[in-house]
């Protein structure tokens, strides 16, 4: 565990990075919105060679990466050279998908610990870890996302959520995902998956404008009827420039993350793929 005065600097620290937020402070008065990679689109290379995978996505021109759920399972000093790479290669890292684990009594300092040494803002809650079938139980998990961010807050963190296609389903004519956004602290992070919410018939605009300040990140799946989640960027059916307008004229977003289910290309050509896609893109729309 670090030192007191460490801890203490760290939660100084990270106090004063959340008093300012990114999109506003750094970047997002210009637009240039830093464009990462949701770590899970290159899993099986990051398996295989960490410190490769790495360099190879900062070569292409990412800004920032997310790792999910095996980061949890690192110590302090693994996490502490995952920081050196990160900072050697001028890569950012502001949230970290996490399992139900991080969000308990017994398991969140051990989060709070890993993200102050990445540098991170958000501890997003990737997933309630079972299906729920009722809303009440999504009442219970906006509870538990609460509890966490009442602790990561006083730690210069916050918690985040990220939907899946079940919170787009209705439960007795309820969106669960309304449920969340309506019954948590308006601080914590909404993390819009957007080929999700395609996917199931929903309007990521619509959502976007309706919870102003709270969509601070994206993950950019792209979906198409007919190959689901395995699209490219830019080649599936969500309107990305409307997205974007919405997401920085209303929702606060701080950064973008593509995310990649698999594709017709290997992992790194996929998401080097979805990269220059999305640079295209967004030259057209500025």
């Amino acid at each position: 565990m670090p030192s007191s005065q460490n801890s203490t600097r760290r939660t100084f620290l990270g106090a004063l990075a959340a008093s300012a937020p990114l999109a506003q402070s750094a970047f997002g008065r210009n637009k240039n919105i830093p464009i990462g990679l949701e770590l899970y689109s290159v899993r099986e290379e990051l398996a295989k060679d960490p410190t490769g995978t790495l360099q190879g996505v900062a070569k292409m021109g990412y800004e920032c990466v997310e790792f999910f759920a095996p980061y949890y399972d690192w110590t302090p000093d693994q996490a502490k050279e995952i920081r050196k790479q990160l900072d050697d290669l001028k890569l950012k890292c502001y949230s970290t998908h996490n399992g139900p684990k991080s969000f308990t009594p017994e398991g969140i300092g051990h989060a709070i610990e890993l993200n102050q040494i990445l540098g991170t803002r958000f501890i997003v809650l990737a997933s309630p870890g079972h299906k729920l079938t009722t809303i009440d139980e999504y009442k219970q998990l906006a509870d538990t996302l609460n509890q966490g961010n009442k602790t990561m807050s006083s730690q210069g963190l916050h918690a985040g959520y990220h939907n899946h296609d079940a919170e787009w389903i209705p439960i007795n004519g309820t969106k669960p995902l309304a449920v969340i956004a309506d019954n948590t602290d308006k601080s914590i992070m909404l993390q819009l998956d957007v080929g999700t919410c395609v996917a199931t018939g929903n309007d990521p605009v619509a959502w976007i404008n309706a919870h102003p300040g709270r969509i601070k990140s994206l993950h950019l799946k792209e979906w198409s009827p007919q190959q689901g989640y395995k699209v490219l960027f830019g080649e599936g059916v969500a309107p990305w420039k409307q997205i974007f307008a919405a997401a920085e004229k209303k929702g606060g977003v701080e950064y973008y993350l593509i995310e990649q289910e698999g594709s017709r290309f290997p992992e790194m050509e996929t998401v080097d793929r979805c990269l220059v896609a999305y640079r295209d893109l967004r030259g057209k729309s500025a």
